[in-house]
């Protein structure tokens, strides 16, 4: 089973790219070293107060994927330079 979650996220006090990347390499460093998955910015490079992540995790079961998934999103939710807007779940 393959679990990927796309979610949107506004990045608040940031003003430029360079401030927007480091708040993301931040959240992908914390979401890799912690949950077993993969992370990706996949959409709105050059918007410096917006950012797309796909976090994809595979599992034997859908149930063990979802769960990795939550706690992954508890975790961005966490941020308070974020706030998560949109989010689209796929299996596959």
């Amino acid at each position: 089973m393959i679990g990927a979650v796309r979610c949107e996220l506004l990045i608040y006090d940031v003003q430029s790219l360079k401030q927007k990347r480091s708040v993301l390499k931040s959240i992908q460093t914390k979401l890799k070293q912690r949950y077993n998955l993969s992370v990706a910015e996949t959409a709105y490079y050059d918007s410096w107060q917006r950012a797309e992540l796909t976090l994809v995790t595979v599992a034997n079961d859908r149930v063990v994927c979802e769960r990795e998934l939550q706690r992954a999103l508890s975790l961005i939710d966490g941020q308070p330079e974020a706030e998560r807007t949109i989010t689209e779940y796929e299996w596959l």
